[in-house]
This record gives C-alpha cells, sequence and structure tokens, in this order.
C-alpha cells in the first residue's frame, strides 16, 4: 500500500500508449492510492483505439468497479472549476500518460485550454512533481524546445521508451518496463518490471 497522503492527478491524453495508462492506473488502484482522474476527448478516442474501452463503464470495469469506485475521482476535462484545477486543492503529484506533444506545447507554454493543462500547470507553479510520457517519433525541433521547456519549468520527461535489457517476452513486459519507471518517480511502492542488478549481466552474457 502506498503511503501517498494526498491524491495523484493521472490525465491520459490523445498521444498513442493506451496500454501504458491502463496499467498505471491499474497499479495505483491495486496500491490504494487515492488518484483523481481526467480522460480528454481524444484520451477517451486513444483507449477505444488501442485497447477497446470506448468509454468511462468500460474502464471501471477493465480496472475492477470497487477499486475503481473506492480510489477514483473522475473529472470532466471541460471543467476549469474542479478540484484539480487549484492549488489549494492539495495533491501529490500528476502525471500526464500518454502525453500528446499538443498536451506538452500547452502546458510549456502555460495556456491551460483545458482541465487537463490546468492540472499540470498548478502542479509546475506550487512545485509539485509532474510526469509527462510522451510517445512521438521523430521529434521536432518544436518538440524538443518544448520538452526542454518543461522540464526547466520542473517537469520529469519518462518517454514511453521501453529497455530489452531484462529480456521481455510479452508486451505486457514493456509496458510495466514504462509503468515501473513512472512509479517509482511517484513514489509509489510496487512490485512490477524487474530491477537491473549485476547478476543480470552475468545471465545475460550467458545467454549469448
Amino acid at each position: 500500500m502506498s503511503s501517498a497522503r494526498h491524491p495523484i492527478v493521472l490525465a491520459i491524453t490523445g498521444a498513442s500508449g493506451a496500454p501504458y495508462a491502463v496499467r498505471l492506473l491499474q497499479q495505483l488502484v491495486e496500491q490504494q492510492v487515492p488518484t483523481w482522474l481526467i480522460v480528454s476527448n481524444h484520451g477517451f478516442r486513444l483507449l477505444a483505439t488501442e485497447s477497446a474501452i470506448p468509454d468511462l463503464a468500460a474502464l471501471r470495469a477493465q480496472i475492477g468497479g470497487e477499486g475503481f469506485d473506492r480510489w477514483v475521482t473522475v473529472f470532466n476535462d471541460h471543467d476549469r472549476g474542479a478540484a484539480p484545477a487549484s492549488g489549494s486543492a492539495r495533491s501529490s503529484g500528476m502525471v500526464v500518460c500518454p502525453c500528446s506533444m499538443g498536451t506538452v506545447s500547452a502546458i510549456a507554454h502555460g495556456s491551460s485550454r483545458s482541465l487537463v493543462e490546468r492540472a499540470a500547470d498548478v502542479a509546475l507553479k506550487e512545485r509539485r512533481r509532474l510526469i509527462l510520457v510522451p510517445r512521438e517519433t521523430p521529434l521536432s525541433l518544436i518538440h524538443l524546445e518544448n520538452l526542454t521547456q518543461v522540464t526547466r519549468a520542473g517537469a520529469t520527461v519518462i518517454p514511453a521508451a521501453p529497455g530489452f535489457y531484462h529480456q521481455p517476452e510479452r508486451i505486457s513486459d514493456l509496458v510495466d518496463f514504462v509503468v515501473a519507471r513512472i512509479l517509482d518517480h511517484l513514489d509509489v511502492v510496487h512490485t512490477i518490471g524487474r530491477r537491473w542488478s549485476g547478476d543480470d549481466r552475468a545471465t545475460a552474457q550467458e545467454a549469448l
């Protein structure tokens, strides 16, 4: 169980990478972390396209209804007056997973046109952790400059780029690699993914 005292804000936007978002939400619920969930319109389209989750009811069923109801509070992305939009509403930080380059741009320039963007703006101004998980390739100079800008402002960028040194056997292993790194940076205790050790190097050499 996590020791997080305040909720974590989880935003799902329209970049490719729905399995990361679903797995992350599953882990937050499993670890009993209060979660404020915001899904953009493009985020719902992404969930439907990549994970066959067409709406909130299907997402609730995928996560597990009882745990979802207990630990997840859902906010409408159009409601810029909701709790995540205010710095006085305490949180343990925010993660945007996956994070579209349009969302990165909005955060970098403080446009705050939606609740996702405003909540990220709040995380930065309140000096709370903000984790962005982009999935885009190749990256244009504009993308790189925006990612640099948000990093300078205090955000942590964790690209959805899984490693292969742990010799993954399933797609779920690749998903867990990225989600485990996100959870580490949120200070959420978990047991997914393999951690590197000196013994791993010897095992890899023996396999060659």
